[in-house]
């Protein structure tokens, strides 16, 4: 399977993180969801019934984004690979990138970055 389709670096501002204040005090997180399906009759019929609509993706990384706070963005890239799979039948497989560009740390860095990539069983 080589198709795909892929929304970049959707901005959140959400509470996540180890420390009790990152769980009250919203931060900004960056997520890219690839998923894998076939697209070839989306491609030759231009009919969006055919493939996926964007905006479903965003709707459901964004519930798992705005929801319960967690400590680690492992468990949100586990959370939002389970949801997609669970949400859209036709992918196969799903690589989530969850990036929280400005961790409470004293050195600097770009931010820390979790990819992670599941397949329908």
């Amino acid at each position: 399977m080589h198709d795909s389709l892929t929304l970049s670096r959707m901005r959140f501002n959400a509470c996540h993180g180890v420390l009790a204040s990152e769980q009250k005090q919203p931060q900004p997180w960056e997520v890219t969801a690839r998923l894998e399906l076939p697209l070839a009759d989306a491609g030759r019929s231009d009919e969006l019934d055919r493939s996926i609509d964007y905006r479903d993706i965003h709707a459901a990384v964004r519930a798992v984004m705005e929801g319960p706070p967690r400590k680690l963005a492992e468990t949100l890239a586990e959370a939002i690979a389970s949801a997609l799979l669970t949400r859209f039948p036709a992918v196969r497989a799903v690589e989530v990138e969850v990036c929280k560009t400005h961790p409470p740390v004293d050195f600097a860095f770009a931010g820390l970055l979790v990819r992670i990539r599941r397949e329908r069983q």
